[in-house]
């Protein structure tokens, strides 16, 4: 079974992921990060996508909507608990964290716009309908940013379920 990497246990390929990561947490590996690096592709890949889900404009609230949308649906605690911490850290509302956790409706409308058009993507595959993508723009999102949650979507579903696969 997948075990935790190090920097002594890990593929060669695998290191240069593994120091980005230790540098921007200031400390030890997360273990999805750890067991991610069995592939040195899959870390590099992730990271990769993050680095530019990151930088797309979305804002920060919002892309972690898409991630906790994501991480939910996909039933992945530590991706739940690692982005929780993130949206305390972006002084995100209590009542949206908890709307965000539990999957229910959140109470903003601007954001639960977009958690919605996670979910109508999700469930076709991509090819939501009109009504459901003039709902998302009609909340101030952008068709730019209808293709940034796309982005979004497959990042996190690439995270989620390597993080299941490996039991992280």
């Amino acid at each position: 079974m997948f075990t935790d990497l190090t920097h002594d246990t890990a593929p060669t390929a695998s290191l240069p992921g593994l120091e980005i990561v230790a540098k921007r947490t200031g400390g030890p590996i997360p273990p999805a990060v750890a067991r991610m690096a069995h592939s040195p592709e899959l870390l590099d890949g992730f990271l990769a996508l993050t680095d530019m889900y990151d930088r797309t404009t979305l804002d920060p609230v919002a892309r972690e909507v898409v991630v906790m949308a994501v991480a939910v649906r996909n039933d992945c605690h530590v991706c739940v608990q690692m982005h929780t911490r993130k949206l305390r850290a972006l002084k995100a509302a209590p009542e949206v964290i908890d709307a965000l956790t539990s999957y229910t409706r959140l109470p903003d409308d601007r954001l639960e716009a977009v958690r919605r058009f996670v979910d109508a993507v999700y469930a076709s595959a991509g090819e939501v309908t009109d009504e459901e993508l003039q709902d998302f723009l009609a909340h101030g999102h952008t068709e730019r940013n209808a293709l940034e949650v796309v982005m979004g979507i497959g990042t996190y579903t690439m995270s989620t379920f390597a993080n299941r696969l490996t039991r992280a």
